[in-house]
């Protein structure tokens, strides 16, 4: 009994750290193509420049965050032969898509605290951003399906 909880446990540990790097890649994308090198938005767009890139660095310090400790934790769980691959494949997708999706959905249209686009008709770039994030999640279900028959065998 005491090794199918530690396995569950791994596999929870596995995921979730994988997770936070999906998360942290995630974030990293959209902050280094959207907010340096297209410079189409920051992470909050209604204030002045200077607070704009200050959250943008703060928006930075969260992904490294996240990243980091993310990658620590599956180097702790992989050291210990703890490592659970296809779980933390899973949820490293499902990380990214879960980022794209909040900040499709609950930054851009609830808060709003940003657009992807300023100047043009951002219906295209809101569905096709909403995509990508599904198609993320769709991926990471898939994986972690894939992961539970697995396990299952």
């Amino acid at each position: 009994m005491k090794n199918d909880a530690h396995t569950i446990q791994n596999t929870r540990r596995s995921l979730w750290a994988a997770v936070l790097v999906g998360i942290g890649v995630m974030a990293a994308l959209d902050e280094i193509v959207f907010h340096q090198l297209l410079q189409w938005h920051h992470f909050f767009d209604f204030s002045t420049p200077a607070f704009g890139i200050l959250s943008d660095g703060l928006l930075h310090a969260f992904e490294l965050l996240a990243v980091v400790v993310g990658v620590f934790l599956l180097l702790d769980l992989s050291q210990r032969g703890w490592l659970r691959v296809a779980w933390a494949k899973a949820g490293f997708f499902l990380g990214m898509g879960g980022f794209q999706l909040f900040d499709g959905v609950i930054n851009h249209k609830i808060l709003r605290l940003h657009q992807i686009r300023y100047g043009v008709d951002p219906l295209m770039y809101d569905l096709t951003w909403n995509a990508f994030a599904i198609g993320f999640l769709l991926i990471g279900f898939w994986l972690l399906r894939r992961a539970r028959n697995g396990a299952k065998r």
